[in-house]
């Protein structure tokens, strides 16, 4: 064997390497979707106590009743609010998928993989998830908010 067919060797073996960590380093297109559960309207209203912070733009409150994981209810503004499904939309049945309002309520995150995403579309902006979380339905006349199990695309 010559001193170039060695080396020559040697490239297409690094070359390989390089190929297949690279490869492990794009996202997993192949997770499950988000699951559905179906849910009767939640309604709430936003003058009782413990939603005081849906009385602000920015803020929101976790509504475990509803949803596979339960609900991120965000105000927008006065007259939107977006409500999303708790549950992360990356590996979505293991157990710890569950999506949390960052400290900074800058945006969402997902502590379990790393995921995090925005508040006013739910798509992914960091860590593994690469679909958006599951928006539902809302409507808010005066001081009620009415969300269904209607999904929004």
């Amino acid at each position: 064997m010559t001193i170039r067919s060695k080396i020559s060797g040697l490239f297409s073996a690094a070359a390989l390497i390089l190929l297949m960590q690279t490869s492990s380093c794009n996202p997993d297109l192949t997770d499950d979707p988000i699951p559905y559960l179906s849910f009767g309207s939640v309604y709430i209203n936003l003058n009782l106590p413990e939603y005081s912070r849906l009385k602000s733009d920015g803020g929101f409150h976790y509504y475990d009743d509803a949803g596979v994981k339960g609900l991120i209810i965000y105000r927008q503004s006065a007259s939107n609010y977006i409500v999303y499904e708790r549950n992360c939309s990356y590996r979505p049945n293991e157990a710890c998928a569950t999506v949390n309002m960052h400290v900074s309520t800058l945006f969402m995150e997902d502590p379990c993989c790393g995921s995090q995403f925005d508040l006013n579309t739910g798509n992914p902006t960091g860590g593994a998830a690469w679909r958006p979380l599951r928006k539902y339905f809302s409507t808010v006349n005066g001081s009620d908010l009415t969300i269904t199990d209607e999904i929004l695309q």
